[in-house]
């Protein structure tokens, strides 16, 4: 590596280009600023603080959380006394269950999506059907498909077994016989606690990480030891030709917004375009009589566009921390591998501005698989018995 004279300073921006390729040569490859920009946007350094959920008045209970943990994990929530939420989101496998579909009290049409930073999303489901973590957590709970426990049966549940931690948090349980609203109140606040436990489920530092952050930091040694060549050339693309970030932008490699891909969809499959109506009519949506939240607090619902004809079959855009340890991907399990996805990419999405790859060669696509295995990491959530 080539370093400056003794005595000599090098002008800030030619060293932190210098950082951020290891110390490349004038004959190798380096960052421009606007890249060099970039990296710095997709690093779990420049993640911002979790935002509170104005629908959720106990999302920052550390109380509301030690009870939603129990309860993700308690399959006594389930109609057949086997399944949990942990059955599709399980801890011990970064809280993704790997699976094509879902697999609950029957066979579903989608697969589990990862919760990983989960609590940053403004829309919830592959469809975006709900708008709040608490709403979407009660969804499996009550669908006959999944777990299968009605409201009064989830009531019950707590008031055998989580009585005193709820009523510590959340008031009273209602008596008996329980009023359908008071019901429903109190399943709300079931959803209230999980939602206060997965909004803790967060992404930890990948080498992708420590790359940038040694670069930026001047540790070039490090820098240049952290990545591969061929990882490096994976990023390179992933910034640059592959346009990659149209829509996995910022630290979660999200942009948490719905695209039509042309990836194949069973004949019943319309994504959004079907979730618009249901949102707008969800007694459990930002506006509705269980919110917590002012109708000013409420903007993402209130000025969601009705118009869905640019939304049939499409889909939100999932992160890629973690992406290359859970396959198979797709909403429906359609692709095994990365490399069947980034094939897909590249050869069936001609003509589609956002993102169209029709350049890539072989070798090229082998390098973007390459740098997305940069971004695994464990899954830090909270910690302790419940």
């Amino acid at each position: 590596m080539t370093t400056p004279a003794r005595g000599t300073r090098m002008p800030a921006v030619a060293l932190l280009l210098m950082l951020a390729t290891g110390g490349a040569s004038a004959s190798e490859p380096t960052y421009s600023p606007s890249e060099l920009r970039v990296l710095r946007s997709l690093w779990l350094g420049s993640l911002p603080p979790l935002p509170d959920d104005p629908s959720n008045a106990y999302d920052t209970d550390p109380r509301a959380a030690r009870l939603g943990r129990a309860l993700f994990s308690d399959v006594r929530l389930s109609r057949n006394g086997a399944l949990s939420c942990a059955t599709c989101h399980p801890p011990g496998g970064g809280f993704q269950d790997r699976k094509p579909v879902a697999e609950g009290l029957a066979r579903l049409t989608r697969r589990s999506m990862p919760l990983t930073g989960v609590a940053y999303n403004t829309w919830f489901f592959w469809d975006g059907r709900k708008d709040s973590l608490w709403a979407q957590a009660l969804t499996p709970i009550e669908n006959p498909l999944e777990l299968g426990m009605p409201r009064a049966g989830v009531v019950t549940l707590v008031a055998a077994h989580y009585r005193g931690e709820y009523e510590a948090i959340f008031g009273a349980l209602p008596a008996e016989p329980r009023a359908e609203s008071a019901t429903t109140r109190a399943f709300v606040n079931v959803g209230k606690a999980i939602a206060a436990f997965v909004r803790t489920i967060a992404p930890t530092p990948s080498r992708f990480d420590h790359y940038v952050e040694a670069a930026l930091a001047g540790r070039a040694p490090d820098a240049a030891g952290t990545l591969s060549a061929t990882e490096i050339r994976g990023l390179r693309l992933f910034i640059g030709r592959a346009r990659c970030t149209n829509c996995h932008a910022g630290p979660l490699f999200t942009n948490g917004e719905f695209h039509f891909t042309r990836v194949p969809q069973g004949v019943t499959e319309r994504g959004r375009s079907d979730a618009i109506a249901l949102l707008r009519g969800d007694e459990l949506n930002c506006l509705g009589p269980y919110s917590d939240a002012r109708p000013d607090a409420c903007s993402a619902l209130r000025f969601m566009d009705p118009d869905t004809r640019d939304t049939l079959q499409a889909f939100k855009t999932p992160s890629l921390r973690n992406v290359a340890v859970r396959a198979p991907y797709m909403n429906a399990g359609q692709f095994a591998t990365l490399g069947d996805v980034l094939r897909f990419y590249r050869d069936k999405t001609h003509g589609m501005k956002e993102i169209a790859h029709g350049d890539l060669s072989d070798r090229e696509l082998a390098d973007l698989e390459a740098f997305l295995g940069t971004l695994t990491a464990p899954v830090a959530a909270l910690a302790g018995d419940p």
